[in-house]
């Protein structure tokens, strides 16, 4: 393993342990609850809007430059690892019926939730290992997004 990608391993196993540095700006993220309309934010039909309003959503505890928990943390960190900003992301704590419904609707009962392209992923364990084992590379190259591990690494090699 590079040292490069050795370096970000420990800080995404750092983050899932609860132990995540700073906060971070992610300028292109949302945070809050559900869109509007007839039906609640925690139906089916609501969350499957969200969850196909940006090729990378995520359903979070807290905001990506304030998550609320460690497990949130570590999907923001995995995400800026690789040079993820432009996501979607939703704090379950501000909307009751949005926490619920998305765990309805991937049938995971766990938050934080990623979905890329409208997919579930999971949660931060997966994010994890796919971040590990560079599927998460691979995954984010078929929705045109290119790691900046990938960059990272090349200029390593360049050392």
């Amino acid at each position: 393993m590079s040292g490069v990608l050795r370096a970000a391993w420990r800080v995404g196993a750092a983050a899932a342990r609860g132990r995540a540095g700073r906060a971070l700006s992610q300028a292109a993220s949302e945070s809050g609850g559900a869109e509007g309309g007839g039906s609640g934010s925690g139906s089916r039909e609501a969350v499957e809007r969200l969850v196909r309003a940006h090729p990378v959503v995520v359903f979070m505890k807290g905001s990506p430059e304030q998550p609320l928990c460690g497990f949130s943390n570590a999907v923001v960190q995995i995400l800026r690892l690789h040079g993820v900003e432009d996501y979607r992301a939703h704090d379950v704590l501000q909307d009751p019926d949005l926490r619920q419904g998305i765990k309805n609707y991937s049938n995971w009962p766990t938050i934080p939730q990623v979905y890329l392209n409208g997919e579930f992923v999971g949660g931060c364990d997966i994010l994890l290992q796919m971040h590990q084992n560079g599927d998460l590379v691979e995954e984010l190259k078929k929705l045109g997004i290119r790691s900046a591990l990938l960059d990272a690494e090349k200029d390593q090699d360049k050392k």
